[in-house]
């Protein structure tokens, strides 16, 4: 190798090894982002991670005096919150390694140029089997019972 391609080379291998460090920086980055929000009554405490995952849920006593259905709504309001601004933290995070025109929120949802065509899960693969009725779960019970050949002599 002449002295002109390895020098190529070399600097093809030290921008690889940047955009490993780069990139494992940005994962551990994506590691630590955990948000909390708070109801604003204070009752309903909802801590999610980067991915919009809950982690913990905290009630406080005034949330026990609530309607269920006023309970639900406070907890998934609050959750969201937390949600959302996991979310900017993970878009904010990926936006420092991604081309200037890429949109970071187009990623994450799965989007990015794609149309939803390409994106959609392949049709599963059905086979003759799976066309048959399933032997066990048949109701044996509710099964009209064919008339019995007649008997010749």
């Amino acid at each position: 190798m002449t002295t002109d391609h390895r020098a190529q080379v070399d600097e093809l291998l030290a921008d690889y090894r940047r955009s490993r460090d780069r990139l494992a920086t940005v994962q551990r980055d994506l590691a630590t982002i955990v948000e909390t929000a708070t109801s604003p009554d204070g009752s309903v405490r909802a801590t999610v991670g980067a991915q919009g995952t809950l982690t913990d849920l905290e009630l406080d006593d005034h949330a026990y005096r609530m309607p269920p259905r006023q309970l639900a709504q406070v907890v998934l309001r609050t959750v969201q919150e937390a949600a959302g601004r996991a979310a900017e933290r993970t878009f904010r995070t990926l936006g420092t390694v991604l081309p200037a025109a890429t949109d970071p929120e187009a990623l994450v949802h799965g989007r990015a140029d794609l149309r939803p065509e390409e994106i959609a899960p392949p049709a599963p693969v059905r086979s003759r089997r799976d066309d048959d009725e399933d032997f066990e779960q048949r109701d044996w019970l509710n099964v009209e019972a064919a008339p019995a050949p007649r008997r010749t002599r």
